[in-house]
């Protein structure tokens, strides 16, 4: 059932207190991140580094869907980039968006840790 005031509350969580939330859980699973670029602690875009460790990432950004709810996009055209272009894009995102996040997640899966949908 569609609760409005979920919607609210996710809107006006402070981007720190999300990454702080989702990143609590990484440890307990042993899963290696960093956090090279802390953004506006209130608003800031999240762009999220998944390293294969085999020289591929993913590389996402955290958008809201149609529906509003907040999820996850391909940062560039394909799924699966190799680390320097991954690196080149955040670099040039981070030097023009001092607001952005950037996490950076060592899983040889590539799979997605934090809460929120693929959007395509």
């Amino acid at each position: 059932m569609f609760d409005p005031s979920d919607d609210e509350e996710e809107a006006r969580l402070p981007v720190h207190l999300w990454v702080e939330a989702q990143l609590r859980p990484l440890n307990d699973r042993g899963i290696f991140y960093t956090i090279p670029q802390r953004g506006e602690q209130n608003s800031g875009v999240i762009l999220l580094k998944i390293n294969g460790l085999e020289g591929a990432c993913r590389l996402l950004i955290q958008q809201r869907g149609f529906d509003g709810k907040l999820g996850w996009m391909n940062a560039l055209s394909k799924e699966h980039v190799d680390e320097a272009e991954a690196d080149a894009y955040i670099a040039r995102s981070a030097s023009r968006d001092p607001d952005l996040w950037v996490i950076e997640i060592e899983d040889r899966n590539m799979d997605n840790p934090f809460e929120g949908n693929l959007i395509l």
